[in-house]
């Protein structure tokens, strides 16, 4: 009985050694304590400095931070959500490893159980998790930080299993599964990817439904489809505060509705198609499925690569120093989306003899997924979709969609691998079929080969305007010259990458023609084809995450230490920290300023990096902030920069009182700051958002605010101004704020905080009062006569309600959890 048990567990413990295996000797540098040094974490730990400093200082959660864009609240940026019990489940399945062994693990362990549930030999099902986790695209995101993402993607397998599962009538298992899976896949905090995974889950539910009515079981459909509803539910309680606050944030946000009239009538339901469309993947570009190079590798420079021979000898070192290394239409890339030529060729071959009408809706979700990553390149369906599939709009980059296909490919490539492992007549008797998809694989990449200019361009839109331009101001022939030379290093770089795709499948189909004809036994076959399957995908990823610096390799390792310490302040840094005043703003004309969060790291920054502004702050930074940022940049002198900081009205009631010109000097102290708060004489009630942001250029902001009439019944607008009134920030923490005030009558004053009424109150000497908006984005109240505390306190209701609803919902879930394990150990072994 032992051995039978020991039999029976070989493949699974196969399993879980080959996938730390791999993922360790990929990532060896882990385990010498050294981190990856990413782009997107860099960010990440700007934005999150100051609420990360509260956590450790407090142990509490700030939900509030004002160290971007004005300030927002924590929600999109860092919260622990302590009250979500199934985070315990997740660092169990990664096996408490770091980053980003942890993610990779997953991938692996998640589509495991997905071809397991499918019925797929395990062995098989190695092969098949090796070829999903070893996605190009999966381990790219590794490399910039895109943490989340990939955390969500481990989890997009798991959940259709469950849903699977439930749909063949474990109805007890599947629900489990689903629930548990579809939790960890939310807890990831990657509502786009998770997004994506339900329209996948939408195809295959109209797959059950034809299904449904073919068979006339509406009984089990009704079953299963209850049980998954109940399965989503609980498992999107196990979040609820994340979701929920989301959501309320999101209507305020530039994934909202637009507040002026202009943004109303150009935008969707959500961000604007041409933000949501920027990165689209080309249409030619698909090709990469097959060929990694079909339109070369990351943005960056070409460099001296052996390809350069093919240059005319003149241009070779202008090229390697300015080409560059992409040449497609995205704005950039940090790589291809490469899913494996002998995935593509086992994923057509399964449309002939995998006998499960499953795989055309696999098919079907692949073609969606497709056609919708084209983004800008096929508008009709993209308009469709951003006009009529709910939240489709408050996404960017449609090229991320990509990731369903990377899943659906993979899972019917591996059960057309099952049936040839299983059944090898199969492919016997459909012979015709084999030399069909190896036609439509192997055939295509040597016509590319052959005749690659003949199918794709080796110039970019904009490059080839870009020269056009150039051959009107320059020497044309030597333009000429030029660009031939750099298309002539470019088809050497594809018809390498074709060569070698060309490569693997066929010793792909070679292997499998072999293993049908009784030359090879299941146990050779299924390895040999493993390790070729290894070897071509873990080749790719090489070349965008590495171990050392090569080429246009994302990959750069750090010490802890570094990486816990990302930036190093300047001088004018260091200065602006001597500062003892505990709110204020700091604009660096030195940094990308509306993309960069480096400044966040120490001070309160005008600027900041994140995609979900307030759509407010947006308006103001495209309509005012911009422009008076351009003044600046254009002074040619500190007095011209000091009348320009005098005319900035935005800024200036921003608070904003040191700017960086220049990180090793002194930073401009910026002496019109309207401080922290201050009382004004007089105000001007306008009609509407538009009217209220043209006013603000029209208004000495210093003296009377700019309220939108939707608020008139929220203050006292007979309040006489006294000039010896004052009011003063006492002290400071992300999520309260305490302010003195003194006045002989009651004053209108207004504070350097941005307005949002979803969690900010206001006290007056311990007594909660109204407060209103003015100046487009900032709070307001009018205090009475006297000497009185004014305290600002961030209250969201969803946090308390929230946490309550997924504390239970979370316990509830893994005592189903329990009991499940404890229900099957017992009919197995207990008997």
């Amino acid at each position: 009985m032992n051995k039978n048990i020991f039999k029976t567990l070989t493949p699974y413990i196969v399993a879980l050694v080959v996938f730390l295996s791999i993922t360790f000797v990929y990532f060896y540098p882990v385990i010498e304590g050294k981190k990856l040094k990413q782009s997107d974490i860099r960010m990440w730990k700007g934005m999150s400095k100051e609420i990360a400093d509260y956590r450790e200082s407090t142990g509490d959660e700030a939900l509030w931070t004002n160290s971007m864009f004005g300030g927002m609240p924590a929600w999109q940026i860092s919260v622990n959500y302590s009250s979500n019990l199934i985070k315990y489940v997740d660092k169990i399945l990664s096996l408490g490893l770091y980053y980003p062994t942890n993610y990779v693990f997953l991938y692996f362990l998640g589509f495991f159980i997905l071809l397991l549930v499918l019925r797929v030999n395990p062995w098989v099902s190695i092969a098949g998790a090796i070829a999903f986790a070893l996605s190009s695209y999966f381990f790219i995101i590794l490399g910039v930080g895109h943490t989340s993402k990939a955390h969500a993607i481990g989890y997009m397998a798991p959940v259709l299993a469950g849903i699977i599962l439930t749909f063949r009538g474990k109805y007890l298992w599947g629900g489990i599964l689903t629930a548990t899976a579809l939790a960890l896949e939310i807890i990831s905090g990657h509502l786009q990817i998770t997004y994506y995974l339900l329209i996948l889950v939408i195809v295959y539910g109209i797959y059950q439904i034809i299904e449904t009515v073919r068979t006339k079981d509406y009984l089990h459909f009704g079953k299963a489809a209850g049980v998954l509803i109940i399965a989503a539910i609980l498992a999107v309680l196990t979040h609820s505060t994340n979701l929920w606050a989301t959501y309320e944030y999101g209507k305020d946000t530039m994934r909202g509705t637009p507040e002026l009239t202009k943004d109303i009538l150009e935008k969707s339901s959500g961000l604007d198609k041409d933000y949501i469309t920027a990165w689209s993947y080309g249409i030619g570009e698909t090709w990469s499925f097959l060929i990694p190079n079909i339109k070369g590798g990351a943005s960056g420079l070409i460099g001296n690569i052996p390809e350069l021979k093919n240059a005319d000898p003149n241009y070779q070192q202008a090229i390697a120093q300015q080409g560059n290394a992409y040449w497609g239409d995205q704005p950039g890339t940090s790589g291809p989306v490469y899913v494996g030529v002998i995935v593509m060729f086992l994923f057509i071959l399964g449309l002939f003899i995998v006998n499960s009408k499953l795989k055309w809706a696999l098919l079907a979700a692949t073609i969606l997924s497709v056609m919708l990553g084209w983004g800008k390149n096929f508008m009709p369906l993209t308009d469709l979709f951003i006009d009529y599939f709910p939240a489709y709009a408050k996404f960017r980059a449609v090229s991320m969609i990509l990731v369903i296909a990377e899943l659906t490919i993979p899972i019917l490539a591996f059960m057309a691998l099952n049936k040839i492992f299983t059944e090898p007549d199969i492919v016997k008797k459909q012979i015709k079929a084999f030399y069909i998809s190896l036609g439509l694989t192997a055939g295509i990449i040597a016509l590319f080969y052959l005749i690659p200019s003949v199918f794709f361009n080796f110039l970019n839109q904009n490059e080839t305007v870009q020269f056009a331009q150039m051959m009107k101001s320059n020497d044309a022939a030597q333009v000429s010259i030029y660009m031939k030379s750099l298309e002539d290093v470019r088809i050497a770089i594809f018809k390498n990458d074709a060569l070698r795709s060309l490569f693997f499948v066929l010793a792909g189909a070679a292997l499998i023609y072999f293993y049908i004809r009784g030359k090879l036994n299941k146990t050779i076959f299924v390895g040999v084809l493993s390790l070729l399957i290894l070897i071509d995908m873990f080749g790719v990823n090489k070349r965008y995450l590495n171990n050392e610096k090569t080429g246009s390799s994302y990959n750069m390792w750090e010490s802890k230490q570094s990486f816990a310490n990302p930036f190093i302040p300047s001088q004018a840094d260091k200065i602006i920290l001597q500062d003892k005043d505990p709110d204020f703003r700091v604009l660096d004309l030195t940094k990308n300023i509306f993309n960069d969060a480096s400044t966040s790291y120490f001070h309160k920054s005008i600027g900041g990096y994140h995609g979900a502004k307030l759509q407010r702050y947006q308006d103001l930074i495209e309509h005012n902030i911009s422009a008076e940022i351009a003044s600046f940049r254009n002074a040619k002198s500190i007095e011209e920069l000091n009348e320009y900081l005098r005319q900035s009205q935005i800024l200036n009631a921003l608070n904003t009182k040191y700017v960086i010109f220049n990180p090793d000097g002194n930073p401009i102290i910026n002496e019109y700051a309207l401080g922290n708060a201050w009382l004004v004489s007089d105000f001007k009630m306008v009609g509407n958002a538009d009217e209220e942001i043209a006013a603000l250029n029209t208004t000495d902001l210093k003296t009377k605010a700019v309220i939108d009439k939707r608020f008139e019944d929220s203050f006292f607008n007979n309040f006489k101004f006294d000039r010896n009134a004052s009011i003063k920030l006492e002290s400071y923490v992300p999520n309260k704020l305490e302010y003195s005030f003194n006045a002989s009558s009651e004053q209108m004053v207004i504070f350097s905080e941005i307005y949002y009424d979803k969690g900010w109150n206001a006290y007056i000497d311990g007594e909660q009062k109204p407060y209103f908006r003015a100046n487009y984005i900032l709070r307001a109240m009018t205090i009475p006569a006297g000497q009185h505390q004014i305290v600002f306190k961030f209250e969201p209701k969803v946090w308390v309600i929230g946490e309550r609803v997924s504390l239970a919902s979370s316990l509830l879930l893994l005592f189903l959890l329990a009991a499940g394990a404890f229900i099957e150990v017992k009919k197995r072994y207990l008997k």
